[in-house]
């Protein structure tokens, strides 16, 4: 089955490198990041996700998406393309969000404001949204990023 992979979390919570070490080889990636220059970056968005779902291509949407608002379009559209919904929520700690973008160079690292808005409208996604399956990623000191499935404490 074509999955729909949409990732909720804070800029820096290691979303993209979550992206390459657990869906590169099996989900085409969507991310606002990577269309700089498109004037409408979220309908752009929900095009290419549209795109590889009607191919049966499974997708991650690799953004903040933090309310459910920001994920209601995503949801309709992987709903009617048959796939199986999954919200990967980013539960990092804004502090080490910021540490780690202020690590970060050139466009890639955005004004502390930034990831203070985002904070403020980050809702955790559930069930109730939609989706078919809540996965929780936080960090461990030791492993660095770890994912929790439904049913772990």
């Amino acid at each position: 089955m074509i999955e729909l992979v949409i990732f909720v979390g804070l800029q820096g919570a290691g979303k993209s490198s979550f992206y390459r070490h657990h869906y590169a080889s099996t989900h085409a990636h969507v991310s606002k990041d990577l269309m700089r220059n498109n004037r409408n970056r979220e309908r752009r968005q929900r095009q290419l996700v549209d795109e590889a779902l009607a191919q049966g291509r499974s997708v991650v949407v690799d953004n903040t998406n933090p309310a459910p608002a920001d994920r209601a379009p995503l949801l309709a559209i992987g709903s009617a393309r048959g796939a199986r919904l999954i919200g990967v929520f980013f539960d990092v700690p804004l502090r080490i969000c910021m540490e780690r973008n202020r690590r970060r160079e050139g466009i890639a690292r955005v004004p502390d404001v930034a990831l203070r808005v985002t904070r403020s409208r980050l809702v955790p996604p559930t069930l109730e949204e939609g989706f078919d399956e809540i996965r929780r990623v936080h960090v461990d000191p030791q492993a660095g990023l770890e994912v929790e499935r439904p049913g772990a404490d």
